[in-house]
């Protein structure tokens, strides 16, 4: 599986928190939601790059 950088997943993780209000004692599931959301992003990268063809 694709590899994120563990950077982007805190800002991805944090601004998803943000977003849902700030609430306490769901960091595991943001940070999940974030490295799934990038992973998939990256995917959909990787397979429209013609290099890999």
């Amino acid at each position: 599986m694709a590899q994120v950088e563990e950077q982007k997943i805190r800002e991805r993780a944090h601004l998803l928190w943000e977003q849902a209000g700030r609430p306490e004692g769901k960091e595991d599931h943001f940070w999940l939601e974030a490295e799934r959301q990038l992973q998939e992003e990256q995917i959909r990268h990787e397979l429209k790059t013609p290099d890999n063809l």
